[in-house]
């Protein structure tokens, strides 16, 4: 049965929408003007002083709608009962969509992805983010479990640039990467045993990098999907880097050329 238009185009509005909860974070974007914001959440036991009278003054001003909501359903809605603080605002991020509505857009040129694979560190998340945005990235496929979620201190580790990125969501990576290499897709692993260079490896299509945790690195059902296996090439005696770092290499690959002998 197909769904009705009305549905899929709610659906694809709610995709686009991170909701942030915190009252520092909340009024920061407040007073952020680049920022298409939907909706504020308030708890109805907030006293409405101090720093809550300054959000809602704010809200005011950018005549946004206020909903007000009991403790419990506010939960639901930050996901984050203990750390809400009884506020949660929906912000707008247009970069944002499905890896399925992704793959079924018209494509004018090769495509660079970084997957994420078990990156649960909010900082190293967020620094990732911030240069995928900022390099030669069209996108960030996560997966919506198995990822440090998308809150406070990942906001703040990428600098802002969460709302602007293009982040690509899926329930399950194994089965989004298999989605798209059945859409043309090359997909490398990046591993510390491999033996071909990434500076050296030039797609010449569509191309995935996936990038696994520190402890753990790029899973087997992840790995087992990969055309290639790129590593960094390192000197005196280090064995790895930090996933932040990484990703920022291969952010950049593209503009640095070959590494010389």
């Amino acid at each position: 049965m197909k769904d009705r238009p009305e549905y899929t185009a709610r659906k694809a509005f709610f995709d686009r929408v991170l909701t942030v909860f915190g009252r520092k974070p909340v009024l920061e974007a407040l007073h952020t003007p680049q920022l298409s914001l939907h909706a504020l959440h308030v708890a109805d036991s907030n006293r409405e002083d101090g720093v809550m009278a300054e959000i809602l003054r704010e809200a005011t001003r950018r005549k946004l709608t206020v909903l007000r909501h009991s403790r419990t359903e506010l939960a639901r809605i930050s996901r984050n009962g203990r750390q809400d603080q009884g506020i949660a605002l929906d912000i707008l991020c247009p970069a944002f969509a499905r890896i399925e509505d992704y793959l079924q857009a018209p494509r004018t040129a090769p495509q660079r992805l970084l997957a994420l694979d078990g990156i649960t560190n909010p900082q190293n998340l967020g620094m990732i983010i911030r240069s995928a945005a900022a390099g030669n990235i069209d996108g960030i496929l996560l997966a919506k479990r198995g990822n440090a979620a998308l809150g406070p201190l990942v906001i703040k580790a990428s600098a802002g640039t969460l709302y602007r990125a293009p982040v690509l969501f899926c329930e399950s990576l194994p089965a989004a990467l298999k989605e798209c290499k059945a859409g043309g897709f090359s997909v490398c692993a990046l591993r510390a045993d491999a033996t071909q260079s990434l500076f050296d490896y030039r797609p010449t299509g569509d191309c995935i990098y996936i990038l696994g945790n520190e402890t753990d690195g790029v899973s087997a059902a992840s790995d087992n999907l990969a055309d290639t296996a790129l590593g960094i090439p390192m000197r005196n005696g280090v064995e790895s880097l930090n996933v932040a770092v990484t990703a920022s290499l291969i952010a950049f690959c593209d503009s640095m050329g070959a590494q010389p002998a």
